[in-house]
């Protein structure tokens, strides 16, 4: 149990860390501006800003005076263990989302049982864009196409996530070693894999009021920060956005994106036995 004067400083300490996660792009969108490194877990995602900002206990916290604040019109709480609190429903969530719950649990733990590979290199955002005239991103590709298409050729491309190598063009696609699948998923993905890594976030968002606050924005954070290696990582010239490229053509770039890669996949594995242990139950 926690008292209304505890639970309304998480919340209040939850909703300041979120507006200063979601203020850069808010402000973006106000004045109908983007970015492509930043605005990007906005958009593939789809998932609005106003949703980090909504605190959760996680299940088995009762809220005591609860009952006269919005959060009693949530969907997803019920009556507390003492008169006038809430609880999160963590039975009726379950019982309404037990294929999603089972589904998101299957991946998280058979990447997190696998062996993470750290040979990729970033070389996915290249081969969305291999032999392409246009390319995804407005800004400029930092070898030109020629030089971009010559560092696919000379690389052995080993993505495990579908959801980058379905955005392969259509002559980089048979130059992978495997073929991705959405079916193939709970096979393939590898904690390694920075895609892998910011897809807790989505895992976090979907297990919604069963994950408490401080997991769901650490979830963000590494989204996040994951996103930042993959794009000056890519083939992209960010020097404008204040970006320094990680050289993946190089060898010392190469070290590079393997240190940071090694990093993510440590931090990633905290954050994913915490999200498993909740589709468990």
């Amino acid at each position: 149990m926690l008292s209304r004067l505890e639970w309304r400083e998480h919340e209040t300490a939850h909703d300041e860390r979120a507006r200063a996660l979601t203020r850069p792009h808010r402000e973006r969108a106000a004045r109908g501006q983007s970015h492509p490194v930043e605005d990007f877990l906005f958009t593939y995602y789809s998932y609005k800003p106003s949703l980090l900002h909504r605190w959760h206990p996680g299940e088995g916290v009762d809220l005591a005076e609860a009952v006269t604040g919005p959060r009693a019109a949530w969907r997803w709480y019920r009556a507390g263990a003492e008169p006038r609190s809430l609880a999160v429903d963590g039975a009726a969530y379950r019982a309404e989302r037990a294929a999603l719950l089972a589904n998101v649990g299957t991946i998280l733990r058979a990447t997190a049982d696998r062996a993470p590979g750290f040979g990729c290199f970033g070389l996915h955002e290249w081969a969305m864009v291999y032999r392409q005239r246009e390319h995804r991103h407005p800004v400029p590709l930092r070898l030109g196409r020629s030089g971009t298409d010559a560092v696919v050729e000379a690389h052995d491309l080993r993505c495990t996530h579908f959801d980058a190598f379905r955005f392969f063009t259509p002559e980089a696609a048979p130059r992978n070693r495997d073929a991705p699948t959405r079916e193939r998923q709970p096979e393939l993905e590898q904690p390694g894999c920075l895609h892998a890594g910011m897809d807790l976030y989505k895992w976090a968002v979907k297990l919604g009021p069963l994950v408490p606050g401080d997991l769901l924005l650490d979830a963000f954070e590494l989204a996040r920060d994951i996103r930042v290696l993959d794009m000056r990582a890519s083939p992209y010239d960010l020097t404008d956005w204040g970006y320094e490229a990680v050289a993946i053509e190089t060898a010392e770039g190469k070290a590079a994106y393997v240190r940071e890669q090694r990093a993510f996949a440590e931090r990633g594995q905290s954050i994913r036995a915490r999200l498993s242990d909740i589709t468990a139950g």
